[in-house]
């Protein structure tokens, strides 16, 4: 099929998504829809990609910390060449208190010491960003060893879909990644308490950062628009995918920004901006505790 023939939206969308980055290691070449077969596959909605200004922003990092799950309490002060994980709580400069909004939350908060690191595998970002946040609740994850642990499925609720080293930017039952439930019950096995969640609200998700539990989630790209679409799986179930599924790690938010660490780097885009990325899989997001 010749690039002139595909309909406008679904040339914007790969623009777009192709600008901006996301799972794959090399962000440049992401452009799995124009070259590889498509499932037949019933849309659900479209959405029109919608564009992140973000800027990078670079973390701050401090000393030492003690974050709390649950009823267990993790000191955290290993040392890396970057600086030192910490989750800490940063009050005001000048001790004044902290506003808050109408539900009781700060109106802006960050979790700081949240490192992160280019993905290996071309669509590995699971497996990353899952590294990168078991590191800051101080539980020490291997890259590698995780994304092979991973179940095989063709269904990304029960596994990891297709080679890990394929194109990004297909779906089901093509190369593509796997969703946050698989994820979170290997967690278990090295020890780190993760909830699967689904229909996560934007105030459950700034309870979570207020206090000090990055969140990671699961957006469309360097957080841009997508198109939802039904799976059948071979077992018969029905799942919701999106092409250039990709993950990120929210780690602050203001008034009008969300914050979040996308592999090794931090940027800042408009809360509709994320929301509209966020919903195209359902909100879902893997949270600490249990």
């Amino acid at each position: 099929m010749r690039i002139r023939d595909l309909p406008l939206p679904v040339i914007l969308f790969n623009l777009a998504a192709m600008l901006t980055g996301g799972c794959s290691s090399n962000t440049v070449a992401a452009a799995g829809l124009f070259n590889t077969p498509t499932p037949e596959i019933s849309p659900i909605t479209a959405t029109l990609p919608a564009t992140n200004t973000g800027i990078p922003v670079p973390p701050t990092l401090t000393a030492t910390s003690a974050i709390t799950l649950e009823k267990t309490t993790v000191t955290i002060s290993a040392a890396t060449t970057q600086g030192v994980i910490s989750g800490q709580k940063q009050p005001p400069q000048d001790g004044t208190p902290v506003p808050t909004d109408e539900e009781g939350l700060p109106v802006s908060h960050y979790v700081y010491g949240v490192l992160g690191h280019k993905q290996y595998f071309k669509l590995g970002c699971e497996a990353a960003a899952t590294h990168d946040w078991a590191w800051f609740f101080g539980v020490s994850i291997n890259e590698f060893e995780f994304q092979n642990k991973l179940p095989l499925s063709d269904n990304p609720e029960v596994g990891f879909v297709g080679s890990v080293n394929s194109k990004w930017g297909q779906a089901p039952p093509y190369a593509y990644g796997v969703h946050a439930a698989p994820v979170a019950r290997l967690l278990q096995e090295y020890g780190m308490p993760a909830t699967a969640v689904k229909g996560y609200t934007l105030t459950q998700l700034k309870q979570q950062i207020a206090a000090d539990r990055p969140v990671i989630v699961w957006v469309i790209g360097n957080v841009v628009g997508g198109v939802p679409w039904e799976y059948t799986a071979k077992d018969g179930s029905k799942v919701v995918v999106a092409a250039y599924e990709h993950v990120v790690i929210v780690t602050g938010y203001n008034e009008t920004h969300i914050r979040y660490l996308n592999n090794e780097k931090y940027f800042e885009t408009p809360t509709d901006v994320f929301l509209n990325s966020w919903k195209v899989l359902g909100n879902m997001a893997l949270i600490a505790g249990n």
